[in-house]
């Protein structure tokens, strides 16, 4: 499936997605406010943090091997128990030990220990949340990508569903219950959804743990621990930052900022992964690498640059539409913020060349590097410019991160 075909397929739910996402922040900019939202990005970056550690973080593996054995059912059938194996004793593991936690967790991430009832039903729905992941992977991997457009639909549809109730009837406590468990519920629609293919069946997704096929998912075992380490520990650290020097309301606009910026740049970042990281496993030559490089560009960073600019242009409207009029002072974050998302863009596509071929020692490397900058850097220019300095920052950081990608990936490295 060509870029263009698939970027219009995967758009489709990519769109419901991004409808919902902006129905979600709507409902929690109204019913719990900016201070809420601050305390709802502590909690998602928990999740991020957990299930990534839970899972084995072994999904991005999954799809490279997928992908890379098209055409050797068997080999891809020891990939995928392996992982559901990993997969199954680490989410019961960290299952058990969020339950135990589960008030030292609330203190931690959301400075109140009666928020630790929001880490039991975590708890209790982890090990169908990282089965959902797993398998959305595997489709991402056959390039089923009918069948994962629709699973995605269903998650999209029961985020919105679960996130609207739960926000209105029961406020903050209820949304974080919410974006715990939402995935969760996805997970029975895309099991259905994978046991009507032919090449699928639920014993192929547990099972023994084959060596080989452990050694391969320890690379990116290890570049996804380091991420989902690095990127939500930079975030919580900057948002304790803006909510110790501009207050918590200045910590909640800088979230919903950075919620809008992933809501937009969502149908260039899920192309990216559900073609574009495929696409580089299959390819062996560098000169074929660096054609659908060059091919990705022409596509996607025109699309992210002028969705920067109509959305800085209509900054004003998209905050009273998508939010309240309590979150106007975001308005100043918008220009350095749509800069930063561009140069996100830029960077990412030639970063994806290091997962696509498990370059896991640079990765794990310009993911420490790239979020210890964010944070200092974030210190530096929030003191000399005030709050716009986050998102000075954030153009800063992926800048010198796309610099970094062009030296060592494009120019350096031999594919």
């Amino acid at each position: 499936m060509t870029l263009v075909k698939t970027s219009l397929l995967n758009g489709i739910a990519v769109i419901v997605k991004m409808l919902t996402l902006l129905g979600i922040n709507k409902v929690l900019a109204i019913y719990v406010g900016p201070a809420g939202y601050a305390a709802i990005g502590q909690f998602q970056n928990a999740v991020q943090m957990i299930t990534t550690f839970g899972s084995g973080a072994i999904n991005t593996g999954v799809t490279k091997y997928t992908a890379e054995y098209h055409d050797k059912e068997e080999q891809q059938h020891l990939v995928w128990r392996t992982a559901g194996t990993i997969a199954l004793i680490g989410s019961l593991t960290t299952s058990i030990l969020i339950a135990l936690f589960n008030k030292s967790l609330a203190v931690w991430f959301l400075k109140d220990a009666s928020y630790g009832g929001v880490f039991l039903w975590f708890a209790a729905t982890l090990v169908l949340f990282v089965f959902n992941t797993l398998l959305l992977a595997i489709l991402n991997g056959k390039k089923e990508i009918a069948r994962y457009v629709v699973a995605n639909i269903a998650g999209s549809i029961f985020a919105l569903v679960v996130t609207t109730f739960a926000s209105i009837e029961f406020g903050l406590y209820g949304a974080l219950v919410a974006l715990a468990i939402y995935q969760s519920i996805s997970f029975f629609v895309t099991l259905i959804i994978c046991c009507r293919a032919s090449w699928f069946h639920i014993s192929y997704v547990v099972g023994g743990i084959d060596s080989q096929a452990a050694r391969n998912l320890a690379k990116f075992i290890a570049m996804a621990l380091t991420s989902a380490s690095c990127v939500p520990i930079s975030h919580i650290v900057v948002r304790n930052h803006l909510g110790y020097e501009f207050g918590l309301d200045a910590a909640g606009y800088w979230e919903a900022m950075w919620r809008l910026s992933a809501a937009y740049l969502m149908l260039v970042s899920s192309t990216l992964s559900v073609y574009y990281l495929p696409r580089l496993a299959e390819l062996k030559n560098s000169q074929h690498i660096k054609s659908e490089i060059i091919n990705v560009y022409k596509l996607i960073l025109p699309i992210a640059a002028l969705s920067g600019i109509v959305i800085y242009i209509l900054r004003d409207f998209l905050i009273l539409i998508l939010f309240t009029n309590n979150f106007s002072p975001m308005r100043d974050l918008f220009a350095w913020q749509m800069i930063g998302d561009t140069l996100k863009i830029a960077s990412w596509i030639l970063a994806y060349v290091m997962l696509g071929k498990a370059m896991f020692k640079i990765y794990i490397v310009s993911e420490i590097f790239f979020s210890a900058l964010f944070i200092f850097s974030t210190f530096g220019f929030t003191h000399f410019y005030g709050f716009e300095g986050v998102a000075i920052s954030h153009a800063f950081t992926y800048g010198i991160y796309w610099i970094f990608t062009y030296c060592f990936i494009w120019r350096k490295l031999n594919f």
